[in-house]
């Protein structure tokens, strides 16, 4: 059977044929089930068929893609098109990978391997297969900010031991020579006790990295994290800038430690706030929540892959972070700013590491994403806490 401009699927078939006999698989049925995007084609490029992962791929449904061509959804002269040329003049199978689908309709961070084969019984029609690579690219990136987090434990453990003790020593050879000394030399024995104060206290805050006990995990309400950090940056550093909240009010909780969350989304908040800068009249962050499924990853110390379905997103309408840091953005002692220590960040990435979770940045002008998977809490017996099964 066939729809006009339809590349028709099989009938679908009685599970039980003659005889009470078990009747062939419905292939259509096989095609919605895929995980991986898949698009129809005729002649002329227009896309007449889609299963549901191509829906959720460009986040539209099965009726708005039939309206279109495919060059209506890839970026200008994307060479997705040329593949597809290359299949109808081979009459096979052609591939193509690490292919960048980033357009303003999807999103500016899609790349995915591309395959292409023509339809044997249809003229120049044409099946188009995408496998994104933008989650196995994470995982690999993942595994980067794990090291600079390393990196940052080592050189706080370091820090503590060989600086922190020898400037006690100075700051108190400093204290006996005050009590001797005339009243300009005085100045300068106060200024050696404020400078090891304040090399102290820098250290102080390298020690945070360094590796410790495990992490004292509970079930956190992760929106009551968020209500608490807006109230405090609306109270100091983000006072002149809009908040958004975008929430998924049945999320379940987290399985996180509650005051390194609240230090996690501070330093990504005020990050976000001196993006956008005391003058700007129209800054905006906005906070959201979700959850999605299907993200599963080895987390240090495991064995098995742990789901990390619940998605925390800090969005701001900001310049954007240049490209040439993007790559080592989490290293310690990166940054963009003049007076910044690049360790706020590098923070981030261990504690983040720290729950087994994931973090990423997507970033242009007027949106900067940083974009949080963590696992989410499991009850005793291994009942999620909205009462799914695990």
């Amino acid at each position: 059977m066939r729809e006009t401009g339809h590349i028709a699927m099989p009938a679908k078939e009685n599970r039980r044929g003659a005889g009470g006999q078990k009747a062939a698989f419905d292939p259509a049925r096989l095609l919605a089930a895929l995980p991986n995007p898949i698009l129809a084609l005729d002649g002329r490029n227009q896309i007449v068929d889609a299963n549901a992962a191509a829906e959720d791929f460009f986040d539209m449904g099965r009726p708005a893609l039939r309206r279109l061509r495919i060059e209506d959804l890839l970026p200008f002269g994307s060479p997705v098109i040329g593949l597809i040329e290359q299949a109808r003049e081979r009459r096979g199978a052609v591939n193509e990978y690490r292919v960048d689908l980033g357009s303003p309709r999807i999103g500016a961070e899609r790349v995915a391997d591309v395959h292409a084969a023509p339809l044997l019984d249809e003229a120049d029609g044409l099946v188009l297969m995408l496998q994104e690579r933008t989650i196995a690219d994470k995982m690999d990136r993942q595994l980067t900010h794990r090291g600079a987090a390393r990196s940052v434990s080592a050189l706080g453990a370091m820090l503590a031991h060989e600086i922190k003790n020898p400037l006690a020593g100075i700051r108190g050879a400093a204290q006996l020579l005050e009590s001797s000394v005339n009243d300009d030399d005085r100045a300068l024995t106060r200024l050696i006790c404020d400078e090891t104060d304040r090399i102290v206290k820098l250290v102080s805050r390298m020690e945070v990295f360094s590796e410790g006990l495990p992490v004292e995990r509970e079930s956190v309400n992760i929106h009551n994290v968020l209500d608490q950090v807006k109230l405090s940056a609306q109270s100091g550093f983000a006072r002149h800038i809009r908040f958004v909240e975008t929430y998924d009010p049945s999320l379940p909780p987290v399985f996180a430690n509650r005051d390194q969350l609240i230090q996690l989304f501070l330093n990504l908040v005020k990050n976000a706030a001196e993006a956008i800068g005391v003058d700007a009249i129209d800054g905006e962050i906005e906070l959201s929540t979700a959850f999605k499924p299907g993200v599963r990853m080895r987390t240090p110390g495991s064995t098995s892959l742990v789901s990390l379905p619940l998605e925390f997103c800090v969005r701001d309408n900001g310049p954007g972070i240049p490209e040439d840091i993007m790559a080592n953005l989490y290293d310690p002692f990166v940054t963009t700013k003049v007076s910044g220590t690049g360790l706020g960040l590098a923070l981030v990435a261990k504690i983040v590491g720290d729950h087994g979770g994931v973090v990423e940045c997507e970033s242009q002008p007027r949106r900067t994403t940083f974009r949080i998977l963590m696992p989410m809490y499991r009850a005793a017996g291994g009942t999620l806490q909205d009462g799914r099964s695990t």
